[in-house]
């Protein structure tokens, strides 16, 4: 085989590409802290919590609540070929051979809009379009014995049929625990987040498995990749010398030199690799840190207002009932010859104020208050620790080996945590003694 060495030379270039794909993934999931639901900003996310819907999905087969689902029915056959074929002599021969297989005879699935649940609150996700890592919730095998064979299965047989039908369901069943990874942006019908696909994310992840299986997986798949490229590497230059078809010199040299080029573009590969990933995670925290101005000045503007509100609503019911008790106090008659107002001219008035007298919301309005209040200094403490989570990431990174190497290429310098003390800016007092 002549080409023997540029074929083993591409298929390598070819499996050095998906280890490399594959140790970029690892790291964004190892990069990437955890954020609460309620802490879910715009940008890359990784979220862990419950599946939960609203309006739940009941899948085909195994019709249990899911958030999405996938089945298929498989039939099995199997046949005996007969062929003829000419032997070395020359002579006509007859053979016969056994083929068995199975055919999917129907399938089918869906999917919709979901909530990931958490101890803190929910966050919407919109599947389409993500990589799914689901369940198996039904798996069975039967002849047409069993009524499930028609039931959900057609009516009609392959060639060749066995008469045997695989019915298999994958899913993702309600309260199921998930690990959701992708890109976060605002909701249309409300002020919330949500996740979604961006074909500017390099991954769109929801898995039934946890993170630390995920990154196992993905290192697994860049050793397994890269080692079988090497092997290609060294394979194609063996073939062709066996081959003959390629004059290379004798003894082991041309396999270290296949081994040694695969070796150096694997390096400068996993440099590239290294030093976009360090860019990525500078520049991430920079987001988190805009992510706690943005949040500070929410603090800024709608504390005021809202205390305002509340007072000014605070005042006017105070207006009002001091208003009523001094009418109330005149609603008795005055007695002839003594100084003092007349009941029939105040009755009215107190009549008429019954019928246009507010219901008093002060109250709601406190507890509305309190609510945005709370809300607002737990998202501020959600957006430092997502700083500080990603800081202490990205130094990490700047002094493990062999990423400290690449440290000075950058001109990579270490972040400073945010402590509690680290806010300039003076808390909203709320003052309604006023």
């Amino acid at each position: 085989m002549v080409y023997a060495p540029w074929v083993g030379g591409v298929l390598a270039l070819l499996c050095l590409w998906a280890a490399l794909r594959a140790n970029r993934k690892r790291r964004w999931v190892d990069d990437t802290p955890t954020s609460k639901t309620t802490g879910v900003f715009i940008g890359t996310v990784e979220v862990k919590g419950a599946a939960e819907s609203r309006k739940p999905l009941l899948s085909h087969l195994a019709e249990k609540p899911c958030v999405c689902y996938s089945w298929s029915v498989e039939e099995d056959w199997s046949r005996t070929v007969t062929e003829h074929y000419t032997d070395s002599n020359g002579k006509r021969r007859t053979r016969t051979r056994h083929e068995s297989g199975s055919t999917t005879v129907a399938q089918g699935g869906e999917l919709s809009v979901f909530y990931l649940q958490d101890d803190v609150g929910v966050v919407q996700v919109q599947p389409e379009g993500a990589k799914i890592e689901p369940v198996t919730v039904f798996n069975h095998t039967c002849g047409r014995d069993d009524p499930l064979y028609y039931a959900k299965g057609p009516a009609h047989a392959v060639a060749h049929s066995d008469h045997r039908r695989r019915f298999t369901e994958t899913g993702i069943p309600l309260h199921t625990p998930l690990y959701v990874m992708g890109q976060a942006r605002e909701r249309r019908d409300v002020v919330a987040a949500e996740i979604a696909a961006d074909p500017k994310c390099p991954m769109f992840l929801i898995s039934c498995r946890d993170e630390k299986q995920i990154s196992q997986g993905l290192g697994i798949g860049y050793w397994a990749w890269g080692i079988a490229g090497l092997a290609l590497a060294i394979g194609g230059v063996v073939v062709g010398s066996i081959e003959g078809d390629v004059v290379l010199p004798r003894g082991p040299m041309p396999c270290f030199a296949a081994a040694g080029i695969y070796l150096l573009a694997w390096a400068l590969g996993w440099v590239w690799l290294v030093f976009n990933s360090l860019v990525g995670l500078r520049n991430r925290v920079s987001q988190a840190w805009s992510l706690i101005e943005v949040q500070l000045n929410r603090r800024h503007d709608l504390i005021p207002n809202l205390v305002a509100a509340v007072q000014g609503l605070k005042d006017y019911e105070r207006d009002v009932q001091t208003e009523l008790a001094a009418l109330r106090t005149q609603m008795e008659a005055t007695p002839p010859g003594v100084a003092g107002p007349d009941y029939r001219a105040c009755a009215g008035v107190v009549r008429t104020m019954q019928e246009k007298y507010p219901q008093l919301k002060a109250q709601d309005s406190f507890l509305s208050l309190q609510r945005n209040l709370t809300d607002t200094e737990q998202r501020i403490a959600l957006a430092r620790g997502y700083f500080n989570d990603i800081a202490t990431y990205y130094n990490t990174r700047l002094e493990r080996v062999p990423d400290r190497f690449i440290r000075g290429l950058g001109g990579f310098k270490p972040q400073s945590l945010m402590a509690a003390n680290d806010f300039e800016r003076a808390s909203e007092s709320v003052d309604l003694a006023k």
